[in-house]
């Protein structure tokens, strides 16, 4: 009989692709299917809502679908699995203990991808009052569902282990990148193009570090011409002075996506991501820097510690510190170096940080294939 594998997603799969999180399940389901089907073993995924996933499980019962399933990987989303449903009241709320109670019953490894914690920070979780406490009452009993049923718990980073507290073994992921393959146009010697790629009106990304970085990197002659990919109306809602600064600073500002952006990327010699440090900082991996080395971008980066990890390992960049004099130098520094860290991404990004790369781990992990 085929071996089978099991993908559980407690909520609906978005249709609409435009964030980091709503395109994980669906970009590490391909890869699933992808290696399935290289290894001839069937990928089932269980998704939907409560009521859709119970109908879905039952008849996969009744017709022994579920009989031969080697190990199960689970992602969890921002909100607590019970709450996925529309309206946020479930149809079904015992579903996913019947699920996991059947895993255990089975002895099938399980590991949940646990994606974020940022509900630990007061600073960053938007609700208040009597409603953060519930909320947060249901964080932690999501936490002791995994504590009980999963056998690994899958993080983003090393880093983000200090905040999870579920006591089984934790091992970060790789982020999941893609080998877009195109032919990068060379810069001037002098000139290089630098790219920042997000949003522009949160302190805490760094843009006008960037800025003034600039303009100290640019002093005595043109090092880095910057180009800003932004959101149109993040860009109309940035006040006056601060237009004008990207005005002066002779930035070029572009409101493109899709195709338009991956062109742009080929023209760019390098790109940033110069976020402050931060708690949350230190253990998120930004989508951006996972886009920017699938594009061949060696990136300047702040010294935030999983971007920092995933970047000095196999010297696909520069770290400096989240002010203006450092990450001037660093880009003094990149404009001699952009080749030689290009051929390092080319070299390794694909091979350690891809999805299917991501599958191999989870399987690996699950099996007990390599040591945690």
């Amino acid at each position: 009989m085929m071996k089978s594998i099991l993908l559980y997603y407690p909520f609906q799969i978005a249709k609409e692709a435009n964030s980091g999180s709503k395109v994980r399940p669906k970009e590490i389901h391909k890869a699933f299917l992808a290696w399935g089907q290289e290894n001839g073993i069937e990928v089932l995924l269980l998704s939907g809502s409560s009521k859709e996933r119970e109908e879905t499980f039952f008849q996969w019962q009744r017709e022994g679908k579920l009989d031969n399933l080697w190990f199960c990987y689970m992602e969890n989303q921002t909100i607590p699995f019970w709450l996925t449903d529309q309206g946020h009241i479930p149809k079904k709320p015992l579903i996913d203990q019947k699920v996991m109670s059947f895993l255990k019953a089975k002895k099938v490894p399980v590991g949940v991808f646990y994606r974020d914690v940022y509900w630990k920070f007061d600073e960053l979780y938007p609700l208040k009052g009597i409603k953060k406490f519930i909320m947060k009452s249901i964080y932690r009993l999501e936490e002791k569902f995994y504590e009980k049923y999963c056998d690994v718990i899958f993080l983003p980073s090393e880093a983000m282990g200090r905040y999870v507290q579920i006591e089984k073994p934790m091992v970060p992921l790789p982020p999941g990148g893609k080998g877009m393959k195109g032919q990068h146009s060379k810069s001037n010697n002098g000139t290089k193009k630098g790219l920042y790629v997000g949003g522009i009106n949160n302190e805490d990304y760094g843009l006008f570090l960037l800025l003034d970085a600039l303009s100290l990197a640019n002093k005595d002659q043109k090092n880095c011409e910057l180009t800003i990919v932004c959101r149109p109306d993040e860009f109309e809602k940035l006040p006056a002075e601060k237009k004008s600064r990207l005005l002066d600073a002779g930035v070029t500002v572009k409101h493109v996506s899709g195709e338009a952006l991956n062109t742009l990327y080929q023209e760019m010699d390098y790109a940033f991501i110069p976020r402050f440090k931060s708690v949350y900082n230190d253990f998120s991996v930004p989508v951006k820097l996972v886009e920017y080395l699938s594009n061949e971008l060696p990136v300047i980066a702040t010294h935030c510690e999983a971007q920092k990890d995933i970047i000095e390992a196999d010297e696909y960049g520069l770290i400096c510190e989240d002010n203006p004099e450092s990450m001037a130098q660093a880009i003094l520094r990149m404009n001699d170096k952009v080749d030689t860290y290009r051929s390092h991404i080319q070299k390794s990004f694909v091979e350690k940080h891809s999805w299917l790369a991501r599958v191999k781990k989870v399987k690996s992990v699950l099996l007990k294939e390599e040591s945690r």
